[in-house]
């Protein structure tokens, strides 16, 4: 069976699901509108599953490296012989790599969203939500062009705004959506000269040809953008750090993270699927879909890293303050794909020098699995006792012994605790930030240990510490299988993802690259992890005064970290005072006065006119007659006597 038919239906048949519910769901199919869209699922993620064991073991190896596919293609829009837009699929690494994850992920949570969200009164619309979503995720990682990655771009962010809002009744959940979609607008736009300006020197927007043409150093498209410059900085660095500032913004990097925390306000599952394992990682996808390019100039790779580093260390610090679960995992969400981010930015292409880049593949492929299992695991938990906030939580291990056990592997994995997932993927991280820039090795070893530790405060503070009066939620327990089943399969992922030899299959050129485990190397992250994982043992697992004591003696540290190091403030008050009172105030004046002034005033001169005018309009035959004759003979005589 080839490829070209039946690798649409992956994306399609969410897409499906979209129609189908959002059209027929809430009259007719409200009941079955779970099933419906997880069947759907089910067969894409099926389809995906067989797609990726086709690829990596029959035909995607041509002599020892993979290939590019091209599985399916049309010409949707043709401008000359020359100039035309295709839409298509294209499978190499990690685009099949990420089919897998998306579509596996996305039934975990369709599936856990059977019995969390049974009862609600729009279900079948948030089942059409999440396939619409899926659907633009699943387009997004196969698009061959850089105009079909823009396009399922920004309908990711279109259905995650859907989710985001769900609640729409709730303030707080549409001023999130909001929020979320106006961020990630702006870095959106970035994104969007930065793809003009290499389409503009390169000729083409087909990422493989791009690449092709631009990775020549003698070619004319190469010259052309690397002399070409502004400020000093090359067409190429522009170009490049621009699409990287679109990844920023959905990836939720530092500064235009804002948006990420407050998308919790979406239901659970939804942060587990956007917030987890797929929205967050597009723009690490981005970067490693056009990493060849990146790697032609150190300034935009030194960008990628610092901004990588910068933000998985805030974000590690404000975790640590945190109080509400969901949001204690947002910020998780931002320091590990931080990780990925830097890992790419210190890595080199082909070969040992791509660790970095098969590093961060692998932690995304890992993470995917952890993370989605964490916040269904603080779903199962909010589900329980009805609220989001730490305080509220403890002993809960008593009532929640499958939830408790899969909460502590998946803590273990993102902690980098040995055997599990988590372990494998970041020590090859941090073993290419050691081998690149010792700088960022350091800071990364330093943000791993307050992972262990704001993870662990996290699991002790809800299933340790002083139980809590729950006999009043005990109606419901743990949740229906339906929400068990996805913990226990994701569980058991967390536990052996870390066990395949993904350089084997993904690496920067698509060779195989062996990677070596180190004892001595892995030595100071596993201390660092069981260093942060004793801390929070000795500071929340019983309830003692010490974190308030400890929360004293950092004092404006502590609060800054609390308040967010005040980013939301410092954006509100850009926003309010400035952009509002020095551009928008002139500009709706402007508007106002101006632009309707001369709209208003140009109608009252046509009135006028027409008042003027309206006189010669009597009704009477005879007076059109004689002016009609009038005409004539005043163009007789003109013409007589230019004829002259």
């Amino acid at each position: 069976m080839s490829y070209s038919s039946y690798i649409a239906l992956i994306p399609i048949l969410p897409l499906a699901g979209f129609v189908l519910l959002g059209l027929f769901g809430r009259k007719y199919l409200k009941n079955a509108s779970g099933i419906i869209g997880t069947g759907l699922l089910l067969v894409a993620a099926v389809l995906a599953l067989y797609t990726a064991y086709h690829y990596f073991f029959v035909d995607g190896k041509v002599g020892d490296q993979y290939q590019s596919i091209t599985a399916f293609k049309f010409t949707w829009l043709s401008f000359s012989d020359n100039v035309s837009i295709d839409m298509g699929i294209v499978l190499d690494p990690i685009s099949v790599m990420m089919l897998v994850v998306v579509t596996f992920v996305s039934l975990m949570v369709h599936i856990f969203s059977l019995g969390y969200m049974k009862g609600e009164e729009r279900f079948s619309t948030y089942y059409a939500f999440l396939g619409l979503f899926t659907f633009s995720m699943l387009g997004l990682v196969v698009s061959g062009n850089l105009f079909q990655v823009y396009m399922f771009w920004e309908l990711v962010g279109v259905s995650s705004y859907l989710l985001i809002g769900y609640y729409y009744d709730k303030p707080s959940a549409v001023a999130a959506s909001k929020k979320a979609f106006i961020v990630t607008r702006f870095a959106d736009l970035g994104f969007l000269i930065g793809i003009l300006v290499l389409a503009y020197y390169g000729g083409t927007l087909d990422i493989g040809t791009l690449i092709q043409k631009l990775t020549q150093q003698q070619s004319a498209e190469f010259l052309a953008i690397s002399t070409a410059s502004l400020f000093g900085v090359s067409a190429l660095s522009w170009g490049l750090c621009l699409v990287f500032m679109g990844g920023a913004g959905k990836s939720a990097m530092f500064p235009l993270h804002i948006w990420l925390p407050d998308a919790m306000e979406g239901p659970t599952p939804v942060s587990a699927l956007i917030h987890a394992a797929t929205m967050v990682v597009a723009g690490v996808y981005l970067v490693a879909r056009l990493f060849p390019l990146f790697t032609l100039t150190q300034a935009s790779l030194t960008v990628v890293t610092y901004v990588g580093l910068v933000s998985a260390l805030i974000a590690a610090v404000i975790a640590c303050t945190q109080t509400d679960i969901k949001r204690v995992l947002a910020y998780s969400t931002m320091s590990q794909i931080g990780y990925m981010m830097f890992a790419l930015g210190v890595s080199g292409y082909g070969g040992e020098n791509g660790l970095g880049y098969t590093a961060s593949m692998f932690h995304l492929f890992t993470h995917a699995f952890f993370k989605s299992l964490l916040f269904l695991c603080a779903g199962a938990v909010i589900h329980l006792v009805h609220s989001n906030e730490m305080k509220d939580m403890g002993g809960l291990r008593k009532f929640m012994p499958v939830t408790n056990i899969c909460f502590l592997i998946a803590c273990l994995a993102i902690a980098g605790v040995p055997p599990l997932a988590g372990f494998f993927s970041k020590e090859e991280i941090l073993l290419a930030a050691y081998n690149s820039n010792k700088l960022v090795y350091g800071e990364a070893l330093f943000t791993s240990g307050l992972t262990a530790f704001y993870m662990f405060r996290l699991y002790f503070s809800i299933f340790w510490n002083k139980q809590k009066d729950f006999h009043h939620h005990n109606d419901h327990g743990e949740g229906t299988m339906s929400m068990k089943i996805p913990l226990i399969i994701l569980a058991l992922c967390s536990a052996g993802a870390g066990f395949i030899h993904f350089g084997e299959f993904v690496s920067s050129d698509g060779k195989a690259l062996e990677s070596q485990f180190d004892p001595v190397f892995s030595a100071a992250p596993v201390l660092f992890g069981l260093a942060g994982i004793m801390l929070a043992w000795v500071m929340y697992k019983r309830e003692t005064a010490k974190p308030q004591k400890v929360a004293a003696s950092l004092g404006g540290l502590y609060r800054a970290a609390y308040h967010k190091f005040y980013i939301d403030e410092v954006y509100l008050f850009f926003t309010k005072k400035i952009i509002f009172n020095l551009i928008g105030r002139p500009a709706a004046w402007i508007d106002r006065n101006v632009v309707d002034g001369l709209v208003n005033a140009s109608a009252n001169i046509t009135a006028d006119i027409s008042a003027m005018i309206k006189g010669l309009q009597s009704g009477k035959v005879q007076a059109y007659a004689l002016y009609f004759f009038g005409g004539i003979v005043t163009l007789a005589v003109v013409f007589l006597y230019w004829w002259k």
